[in-house]
């Protein structure tokens, strides 16, 4: 379908930074597992599986453009799946934040790992309901959400690898 066509090499740039994103996640992960902070079954579901999550959203987001679909329906089927999936581990995610004590959310926090997740999802949905009579429209939506979920992300990893090095840390040597 030409109207894929016209989309490769982004969902290409984006699939192989999200894959090598996820890459980088589990070797940082690797890294802290042999000091890994206090209570940390509690915090990782909160806050390190969504950015695996998410960037796995973007990677696989990215791979559905490249199928060679004979239409768009069957692509926005599955962008409907995969929207409705975020939404309701973006509701998880915010319970698991609530729940866990290990670390206070502050707004930035709510708004990247919960809110703009939530939206992300959501029109990925709106997407999918538009594809077959709005396609470039909805592909463009779809380049959108896996652009958001990209940097959501990098957001995320960077936020908390931030927390444990300059945080975490500190408070061993102290």
């Amino acid at each position: 379908m030409p109207f894929f066509e016209e989309w490769e090499s982004f969902f290409v740039i984006v699939g192989t930074a999200a894959g090598a994103l996820i890459g980088v996640q589990f070797v940082v992960m690797t890294l802290i597992a042999d000091n890994p902070p206090a209570r940390v079954n509690e915090a990782g579901p909160a806050f390190a599986t969504p950015t695996i999550v998410h960037f796995s959203a973007a990677l696989l987001l990215s791979a559905l453009v490249r199928i060679p679909w004979e239409g768009i329906a069957g692509a926005a089927a599955l962008w409907g799946i995969v929207g409705l999936a975020g939404v309701v581990y973006s509701v998880v995610v915010a319970r698991r934040m609530r729940r866990q004590t290990t670390y206070r959310p502050d707004l930035e926090d709510w708004v990247y790992f919960c809110a703009l997740p939530l939206v992300g999802y959501a029109l990925l949905i709106v997407c999918a309901f538009l594809a077959v009579s709005h396609a470039h429209d909805a592909l463009l939506g779809v380049a959108c959400v896996a652009l958001l979920l990209l940097f959501i992300g990098i957001h995320n990893a960077w936020d908390s690898i931030a927390h444990l090095v300059f945080v975490q840390m500190r408070k061993g040597k102290e």
